[in-house]
Order: structure tokens, then C-alpha cells, then sequence
């Protein structure tokens, strides 16, 4: 299934628009008398016809998603949620920063070998959003903590957003923006005790869920974040679907993805490399929910 067809809004014009060419175009015999050889237009014709059958479970209100993108973020931290939200049908999809040009690393850093370009900034971003999130990203995050113009819009959007929501450390910015204070939410694991600075409930989980907020743990929680998404937007039967689409079926050749889980030297060494990054955000968090 060509991602591109998925992503199209054809579920939502009728199953009778699109039965009608593909069942001539299927059914239409060659000179010779045989079935006409499949084409890309024909496999163009069933696929949207399979959407427009299917429409009952795809369907549904528009719905608006708005992701911070900003420089030194974790790059997967955006795209496993984003590739999620792209196969939704009928959604908006908004990658918001102050202004329109490529996010890549914070100097002096090297250049970022993908660079993101915004789509939406922060002036032009939609009063109403379905989805408020924002990944993370070490050194980024303490950067976005004490950004008074990313602070500002996060919290006036977060007002309203219908799901106010991050992966990894993109929740500590959110905190630091005031919107985790009295809930329950989770962080990567080396800074999820920091959150307790801002006001939230440190919480273990890869995904926690506490009323209309919803945070991931690091990095790769993000696809599975995606899909609990998908699911309060749509169903659960349509997120099963997406996740069968990107066929997420994890099974690490490690099992080492949890502190409780991997070898002592290797927590050591993480802890050990976390120390000053750990130290700096709490000095941080303290500083943001002091100007509250």
C-alpha cells in the first residue's frame, strides 16, 4: 500500500464513485477476450475504492494536529508520532515554529544531516487544535524551557487544545510552559524526576494518560504514543489498522530498553553520562516555575 494513497482524504466521497470505474476497469475484457492486465490506474481505482468502503472506520470531523518542531530536538521524537498522524485520514497537520525557516541542530553543534522546515508559525498557527505536542531533545528542551516566545504560544494553545501532549523530554516543556501542573505525566527515563520540579506527577510508563494530557517516555515511545492518538481521535480498530500499515511489531535484538532491564554497566555509564544533563535541568525547571 503506497503511503501516499493512504494519506489521501478519498474515504470520505462515497464507495459508489469509485466501485464504478474500478469494476470497468476489472471487468473489462482485452480484444483477445482476457481480463485486462492491471495497471496503475486500476490499482489507483481499487485502492480508493477499498477507503470509500471502509469509510465507516477511516471517517469522521476534520482534526487538527499541531507539532513544535525546534532546533536540537530529537528528530525521531517528531517523525514516529508524525508518521502516525499521516496516516489519518481527513486531518491538518501543522509543524510549528516562530518562523518558516529549516530546524536543525543548536549551534555550535554540526549542521543537522535532516533538517526540518516548518510549515506554520507560530503567528499563523490555528486558535483551535486537536493536538498540542511537542517532542524532545537534549540540549534543545532547556533551551525551549526558558523561551519565553515557545513558552507563550505553548501555553495559550494548550488552553484549548483538545490533547495537550509530548514524547521523551518534550514533556519538561510543556511543564515548563505551566500545563503539566496537578497531572500525572512521564519523560524519558533519566529526567521523568525532574517533572516533579514543574509542578507534575512524575508517573512510570511508556505512555501516561491523565485526562485530556498524554505523554510519552523516550524516544521510541513515540510511535506507540501515535497510536494511542489515533485511537482517541478515531478508534481503536482504525489505530490497529495504522499500526498494521506500518507493520509495528517490535522485537529488539536486546532487551535492554529499560533501566530495570539493562546490564549495571550500562546503567552506569548512561547515569554517569546523564549527571550534568540531569543536574542542569532541574536548575532549569526550578528557574521556569518560578516565573510563573
Amino acid at each position: 500500500m503506497d503511503r501516499r494513497y493512504f494519506t489521501q482524504m478519498a474515504a470520505a466521497l462515497g464507495a459508489a464513485h469509485f466501485l464504478k470505474p474500478l469494476r470497468a476497469a476489472t471487468a473489462a475484457p482485452t480484444d483477445a477476450g482476457t481480463a485486462a492486465q492491471p495497471t496503475k490506474e486500476t490499482a489507483d481505482a481499487h485502492h480508493h475504492a477499498a477507503l470509500a468502503e471502509y469509510a465507516h472506520l477511516t471517517g469522521g470531523d476534520k482534526v487538527t494536529i499541531g507539532l513544535l518542531v525546534y532546533p536540537g530536538m530529537f528528530l525521531q521524537d517528531l517523525v514516529g508520532p508524525l508518521t502516525v498522524f499521516e496516516a489519518l485520514m481527513h486531518r491538518d497537520i501543522h509543524l510549528l515554529w516562530k518562523n518558516l525557516e529549516p530546524v536543525g541542530n543548536e549551534e555550535p553543534a554540526p549542521a543537522a544531516l535532516i533538517p526540518v522546515r516548518p510549515t506554520t508559525t507560530f503567528a499563523n498557527c490555528p486558535q483551535q487544535l486537536d493536538v498540542l505536542f511537542v517532542p524532545g531533545g537534549v540540549p534543545g528542551t532547556l533551551t525551549m524551557m526558558e523561551d519565553p516566545e515557545v513558552l507563550t504560544f505553548l501555553a495559550s494553545r494548550g488552553k484549548s487544545a483538545r490533547f495537550v501532549c509530548s514524547v521523551c523530554t518534550g514533556s519538561l516543556i510543556l511543564g515548563a510552559a505551566g500545563l503539566l501542573d496537578g497531572y500525572r505525566a512521564t519523560s524519558h527515563w533519566a529526567t521523568a524526576d525532574v517533572l516533579g520540579e514543574l509542578g507534575a506527577i512524575p508517573t512510570k510508563g511508556r505512555i501516561v494518560v491523565d485526562r485530556n494530557r498524554i505523554t510519552g517516555g523516550g524516544v521510541t515511545a513515540g510511535i506507540d504514543f501515535g497510536l494511542a492518538i489515533a485511537a482517541n481521535l478515531r478508534s481503536e480498530t482504525y489505530a490497529k489498522a495504522i499500526q498494521l500499515y506500518l507493520e509495528y511489531d517490535p522485537a529488539p535484538p536486546f532487551d535492554a530498553g529499560a533501566p530495570e532491564k539493562a546490564p549495571r554497566v550500562v546503567v552506569n555509564f548512561l547515569n554517569e553520562m546523564f549527571a550534568g544533563m540531569r543536574k542542569a535541568a532541574f536548575s532549569v525547571a526550578r528557574r521556569a516555575r518560578a516565573k510563573w
